[in-house]
């Protein structure tokens, strides 16, 4: 008896630290992923580069969305989580006479504000995935480093066209090549429409995702999307 009672209280000892270090896991991803608040303007670093008759427009944030997407299992369900931001800036330089000449600056995006439909997922992704709930973490970064595609000419007023942009992406503190699929509408001479689309697995930026209760067979492979607006710079911005 004794010994069935000393293997009980063993039992229930376990189920117990294990229990409070699942507890100090799940307190540890809410709080360390912070509020997602950005600490930081949107501002991408380098001016992008002008050739022939170029005209430099600013992707317009407040009608340009960011989103990743991934698929897992959530409670036996197979879905697919959209995370989204309107943190974007950056600049293109497009000459409508000689779209050869057109080049695209670096694209700075605040992961930091990134949000799915649930905030402890989005606080995971602050605090253990992407890391951006810390300033040195807070953007990512893509530099373009080759355009391929692009049509000889265009017509302004509806004419869409797709080519494909090679450049380093930086999540975190790690660089890696990415291309993107992209297509462009060139709605009038102050108003260009696009989206880009390329797919990364998180692995290749060193990240990891936590245990969390409900989810598995989280997919390696993340879905990343760009629809932006492009407006005329204005002068002195």
């Amino acid at each position: 008896m004794n010994r069935m009672n000393r293997t009980t209280r063993l039992i229930i000892g376990a189920v117990v630290v294990v229990g409070v270090i699942a507890v100090a896991a799940l307190a540890f991803i809410w709080f360390s992923g912070g509020d997602g608040a950005a600490t930081a303007e949107t501002v991408s670093d380098a001016v992008v580069p002008v050739t022939g008759e170029s005209t430099v427009f600013d992707i317009s944030a407040a009608d340009s969305e960011v989103r990743f997407a991934l698929d897992e299992d959530l409670r036996g369900t197979r879905v697919t989580v959209v995370g989204r931001t309107q943190d974007v800036d950056g600049q293109i330089a497009v000459d409508f006479a000689n779209p050869a000449n057109t080049t695209v600056g670096e694209i700075t995006i605040n992961v930091r504000t990134l949000a799915t439909d649930n905030e402890f997922r989005n606080r995971a992704i602050r605090g253990v995935i992407l890391g951006s709930s810390q300033d040195q973490f807070q953007f990512a970064r893509f530099v373009p480093t080759a355009i391929e595609g692009l049509p000889e000419s265009v017509t302004v007023g509806g004419d869409t066209f797709s080519f494909t942009m090679t450049g380093d992406l930086t999540l975190r503190d790690v660089t890696q090549p990415v291309t993107f699929d992209v297509t462009v509408t060139p709605v009038s001479e102050s108003r260009i429409e696009g989206s880009a689309k390329a797919t990364v697995t998180y692995g290749d930026f060193g990240m990891t995702i936590p245990d969390a209760p409900g989810v598995a067979n989280i997919e390696d492979e993340v879905e990343l999307e760009i629809d932006f607006v492009a407006l005329p710079m204005v002068a002195g911005a």
